[in-house]
C-alpha cells in the first residue's frame, strides 16, 4: 500500500482512461500532468479509486462489475444527497462531478473532492502508536458525530425525497429479509427463528432523522495530527431518512469490545477493542446524554443491525461464489455470515443486551 493509503487498481477493475480522461478534462479544470488512477483497497461494495494530476487530486465512485441487486449501488442518488447535506453537514464529501449516463464507464459514477485522514481499521499506523487517552478521544469523536448529523434539519436541507420514515423500521426488517432470501447460498442455524423474532418485535421509531446507515470507525477519516478531531465521513450509498436509534445501533454493532464472543471479535476485527475505547454501554449512555433520545428499546436495534451486517455480507459473498466478483477477500466472508446470524439469533433468545 503507498503511503496515501491506495493500491494499484485491482485486476478487473480498471478505468477506461482513454475514454474517462478527456471527459473530465472538458468538464473540470485539471492540470496537464497526466492522469494518474490508483485504488482505495478497503470497502466491500462500490468501488473507490483516486485519481490525480499534479497537485490535483479527486476520488472517483462506481458500482462493481458485473450484475447488480435492482436499486442497489445508486451513484446518482448517492452523490445527490452529499450535494445537499454537505452544507448542513460539512464532513460529508462535496461533490464535484455526478455522471449519469453509464455509456462511458458501463455505469454511472460520481466524483468528489479528497478527503485527507486516516482510517483505522483494526490496528494505527506506525506514526501514530495507540494510547488509552486516544481511544476515548475517538469514541467521543464517534458519538458526537453521530449527533451531529442526527440534529440536521433534513427537511430544510432538501432530503425529504430521500427517505420514507413512515414505518421505516417495518420496511426495513422486511427488506434485509427478503435480501436475504434472495442472496441465501447455504443453511445458517438459527436464521428462521431470528427472522420471526425481528419481525415480531419492531418498536416504535423515535422522529426521523438523517442516517448515514453504515456509520462506522473505518467510514470516518481522522485528522492524523489529531485523531479525536473527524475530517470526513464516508460511504453514503445507503443513507436515508430513518430511525437515528437504528443508526446508533448499525455503529455500535461494529464497534467490537474484548469482551465479545470470540465469533464476533473474529467476524470484525477492529482497534476499538484496545483499551481506552468506550464500551457499548458508555457509548449508547453518551449518545442517549447528547441526544436526549431514549433507548430504552435498543436491544431490538442492535440484533436487527447485526442481522442486516450478516445479509449485506451474504450478498458479497453470493456474488464472489457465483463468480461475480474475482476479489478473494470475500471467500471467507460465508463463515462470518454464519457467526453473525449465530451471535443475533442468541441475543433474541436471551431478550437482553
Amino acid at each position: 500500500m503507498s503511503r496515501d493509503g491506495t493500491i494499484p487498481v485491482r485486476p478487473g477493475e480498471e478505468l477506461q482512461l482513454e475514454v474517462l480522461e478527456p471527459f473530465l478534462r472538458e468538464r473540470l479544470e485539471i492540470p496537464a500532468a497526466p492522469l494518474e488512477v490508483s485504488q482505495f483497497p478497503s470497502g466491500a461494495s462500490n468501488l473507490t479509486y483516486l485519481l490525480r494530476a499534479g497537485e490535483w487530486e479527486a476520488v472517483l465512485r462506481r458500482p462493481p462489475f458485473g450484475p447488480l441487486p435492482p436499486k442497489a449501488h445508486d451513484m446518482v442518488r448517492e452523490a445527490g444527497l452529499l450535494k445537499r447535506i454537505h452544507p448542513a453537514f460539512p464532513l460529508a464529501p462535496d461533490p464535484l462531478l455526478i455522471v449519469e449516463d453509464s455509456a462511458l464507464l458501463g455505469a454511472p459514477f460520481y466524483l468528489m473532492e479528497r478527503r485527507r485522514g486516516i482510517v483505522l481499521d483494526d490496528r494505527f499506523p506506525d506514526d501514530l502508536p495507540h494510547t488509552p487517552e486516544r481511544g476515548r478521544q475517538i469514541s467521543a469523536a464517534m458519538v458526537d458525530t453521530l449527533v451531529r448529523l442526527h440534529d440536521v434539519d433534513w427537511k430544510q436541507a432538501g432530503l425529504g425525497d430521500f427517505g420514507k420514515p413512515d414505518g421505516f423500521m417495518e420496511r426495513q426488517v422486511r427488506g434485509w429479509i427478503g435480501r436475504y432470501e434472495k442472496a441465501k447460498t447455504d443453511e445458517w442455524e438459527g436464521v428462521e427463528h431470528l427472522c420471526r423474532w425481528l419481525t415480531d418485535n419492531v418498536p416504535t421509531s423515535p422522529a426521523a432523522t438523517v442516517i448515514h446507515n453504515d456509520f462506522k470507525l473505518n467510514n470516518m477519516l481522522l485528522d492524523p495530527r489529531d485523531p479525536g478531531r473527524p475530517m470526513a465521513v464516508v460511504d453514503w450509498e445507503m443513507a436515508t431518512i430513518g430511525d437515528p436509534l437504528f443508526d446508533l445501533a448499525v455503529a455500535l454493532g461494529y464497534w467490537v469490545r474484548p469482551d465479545d464472543p470470540e465469533e464476533l471479535r473474529n467476524v470484525l476485527p477492529t482497534v476499538t477493542v484496545l483499551p481506552g475505547f468506550y464500551s457499548k454501554e458508555e457509548f449508547l449512555q453518551a449518545y442517549a446524554e447528547k441526544s436526549g433520545r431514549d433507548v430504552s428499546s435498543f436491544h431490538f436495534y442492535l440484533t436487527f443491525a447485526y442481522f442486516k451486517l450478516a445479509v449485506i455480507l451474504q450478498q458479497i459473498y453470493a456474488r464472489w461464489k457465483h463468480g461475480q466478483t474475482k476479489d478473494p477477500r470475500f471467500a471467507g466472508f460465508g463463515e462470518r455470515v454464519r457467526n453473525l446470524i449465530q451471535h443475533a439469533d442468541g441475543l433474541a433468545r436471551a431478550g437482553r443486551l
